[in-house]
């Protein structure tokens, strides 16, 4: 198989899975990561896909909506989005805190501002000065495990005494959740 055959083949499972880790595509083809890596780097230059935890999925087209997550590549109607703001002032959707945290962490020294919503008030506010609750016995039936943003300390205490959960800054929150997707690709969603 040639080389554009195997990016097509790759495109065409992203498409179908929304992610996949290098691994995974170099047993399916038959080759080499060493040359999954080089039949990836042309969609990466064209930013027709991006480097996820532990692999790789597509990035939406522009003609995809803008309800849909940038790292798991779901439809989001969701109440707690977060958008990340890049040094080229690209803006990024994604779903929930969860997405948001492990997208962050792909694209860290990217990143020029990340923003998201309070989960109590609905109000804007910086990613990085949130609280985060992981956890809770409330279940928004989105990715898991679930992340929960408040502003202020006092409210991330009050919910987490009502649902229980872990409270969390925003680098220890991203350091958890890493954690917990031991480095697979895509979210689980319920």
């Amino acid at each position: 198989m040639l080389p554009i055959e195997r990016r097509e083949q790759i495109v065409t499972w992203l498409k179908q899975e929304g992610a996949l880790s290098i691994s995974e595509i170099s047993q399916r083809l038959k080759v080499s990561e060493m040359t999954v890596y080089r039949d990836i780097k042309p969609l990466l230059d064209d930013k027709k896909i991006s480097k996820t935890s532990g692999g790789i999925s597509l990035i939406p087209t522009s003609n995809a909506t803008s309800n849909t997550c940038t790292y798991c590549l779901k439809e989001s109607n969701n109440r707690h989005p977060v958008q990340i703001i890049t040094n080229d002032l690209r803006v990024e959707q994604l779903c929930c805190p969860h997405c948001g945290l492990l997208r962050y962490k792909d694209i860290e020294k990217d990143v020029s501002q990340i923003i998201c919503r309070d989960f109590l008030l609905n109000s804007t506010i910086s990613a990085k000065m949130a609280y985060y609750l992981l956890d809770t016995d409330f279940n928004l039936t989105c990715c898991q495990p679930q992340v929960l943003t408040f502003e202020t300390l006092k409210h991330a205490e009050q919910f987490q005494k009502g649902f229980g959960g872990m409270v969390l800054r925003f680098e220890e929150a991203v350091v958890e959740i890493q954690k917990r997707m031991k480095g697979e690709p895509g979210c689980t969603c319920h």
